[in-house]
């Protein structure tokens, strides 16, 4: 046996070694959670078998993790629902929370614009560029066309030329923005994104696996002096999050987010290119086509397959994960686009309509 051949025989063996162990050890007891179940799928209104075809789909794609809550009771949990993992750009919605509050309290105004915050980056903005509203940012149409962390090569690939339009006039999905966002609430309120949705949004409504060692400002100064701001999070706890939102905010008595920003920030601001399905509202997706448009249904939405979609004329949140945290994706790149989990999402409203 060449030298050679052996050597890949031991990489084998060893990956198979480090598999093992992760196996078992993995600690597959479900973890206690103050979630409420549906006993009785069937008399919620449900069809049982309906929803195994949506699960049979749900194991042939990517998802790790799939949890529906249903008028505020856990209907399905699939996968690794407890496991904290990188959000993605789901973190921008969380974000759009903050932000309502601190409207409401007057300490930001959605006119106000990048030269009153005095924003500027590592390549000097234009007057123009700094003219660009909060509201702008928001809806990701700043016109302010620079390198940002956290961008895809997508991303960057899509970028239009500086100076090509005018702030407020074009939508590109702009990291650019929405890192700024992180730097102007930081700033603004002299605070911690982090500390404040920790205090004002996850402890109020009950996270159970969310901790502040969950999040971390990413740098990348070469591109850009305004860091990412990333959270790592279970599939339970994204669940949690759609259903403050499905209730408009209100969490036990607590109005925790305004009602009036809720429906603001979900609403349509930004025609997004190219898109027949979405277009955008201040860091949210917001359906535009049937069905899910009809079901007024709006997203949170991340790289690789993270989302939580909420449904008001369903009364239910969806949540699917996929988990790029795992010591395998690098080697795999597993994703579940965009298609697939619409796809799974219709299989299980299919399963409601179906027992109608």
């Amino acid at each position: 046996m060449s030298n050679k051949l052996s050597l890949l025989l031991m990489i084998f063996l060893i990956c198979l070694m480090i598999l093992f162990i992760y196996v078992y050890l993995s600690d597959d007891t479900p973890k206690e959670t103050t979630w409420e179940f549906h006993v009785d799928i069937e008399a919620a209104g449900w069809n049982l078998d309906a929803l195994e075809q949506a699960r049979r789909y749900y194991e042939s794609i990517n998802s790790t993790a799939v949890m529906v809550i249903y008028e505020g009771k856990v209907l399905i949990s699939w996968g690794e629902v407890a496991e904290p993992t990188n959000a993605h750009s789901v973190r921008k919605s969380f974000l759009s929370a903050l932000f309502g509050i601190e409207l409401e309290k007057g300490t930001f105004h959605l006119e106000e614009s990048l030269s009153d915050f005095g924003v500027d980056d590592h390549t000097p903005l234009t007057e123009i560029e700094k003219s660009a509203y909060l509201a702008d940012l928001l809806r990701s149409s700043s016109g302010v066309y620079l390198p940002a962390g956290e961008e895809s090569w997508g991303m960057r690939r899509a970028r239009p030329t500086r100076g090509a339009h005018l702030p407020g006039t074009y939508y590109y999905y702009n990291n650019w923005d929405f890192n700024v966002l992180g730097t102007i609430y930081n700033e603004g309120t002299d605070s911690d994104l982090f500390e404040d949705f920790y205090e004002q949004i996850a402890r109020p409504i009950g996270m159970e696996d969310f901790e502040l060692s969950h999040t971390e400002y990413k740098y990348e100064n070469r591109r850009s002096q305004h860091p990412s701001y990333l959270f790592r999070m279970s599939a339970r706890d994204f669940a949690r999050f759609g259903q403050l939102y499905l209730q408009e905010g209100e969490w036990e008595g607590e109005q925790i987010i305004p009602k009036e920003w809720i429906e603001r920030s979900t609403s349509n601001h930004a025609s997004v290119p190219n898109n027949t399905l979405f277009d955008y509202g201040y860091l949210w997706w917001v359906a535009t086509e049937s069905p899910f448009h009809d079901l007024q249904m709006y997203s949170a939405v991340g790289r690789y397959g993270q989302s939580i979609d909420i449904i008001p004329e369903l009364d239910l949140v969806f949540v699917n994960r996929v988990n790029s945290n795992s010591w395998m994706f690098p080697f795999t790149r597993s994703s579940v686009n965009d298609l697939q989990r619409l796809q799974l999402l219709q299989l299980i409203i299919d399963a409601k309509s179906s027992n109608s």
